[in-house]
């Protein structure tokens, strides 16, 4: 499992030219899965990113997690994270989950992130147009 994690100012996704998830503060969040991922890997990932500590305190120093500056999440499932670009110039894609198997860790992921906080996600496999204000910038990859 990978996740591509930004701190945000705003974000938003459209479908159609359509916005179907937008947060104010907080983390967007690019999640992608492989063959050996499971629920253990997605409980990990769900704990590392809420406890991530990214969010300037009072000093200017980041020590502070989403959770603390009561924040939100827009996660976007996005299967190229685990593009192999190591032979010729057109990535392959073989280690992504497939969409009917990676749908369902993507939804277990995102239910299991709503138990804490607010999320706002993409449309998976959809066609979307992801706009963010990046924070910092800060931006960090997690993997599992």
């Amino acid at each position: 499992m990978k996740i591509v994690a930004q701190r945000v100012k705003e974000a938003n996704v459209k479908v159609d030219n359509k916005i179907i998830g937008e947060i104010k503060d907080g983390l967007m969040l690019l999640v992608s899965f492989t063959h050996t991922d499971t629920e253990k890997e997605i409980d990990y990932m769900v704990n590392k990113v809420l406890a991530l500590r990214i969010f300037d305190d009072e000093n200017g120093v980041m020590n502070r997690s989403v959770l603390d500056i009561n924040g939100s999440i827009l996660s976007i499932s996005q299967f190229t994270l685990y593009a192999d670009t190591k032979k010729g110039n057109r990535p392959s894609y073989i280690n992504a989950l497939g969409g009917d198997e990676a749908i369902k860790l993507y939804d277990m992921f995102n239910e299991k992130l709503k138990n804490h906080i607010k999320v706002e996600t993409g449309k998976f496999g959809a066609d979307m147009k992801v706009s963010l204000l990046n924070d910092g910038p800060v931006t960090i990859i997690l993997e599992k």
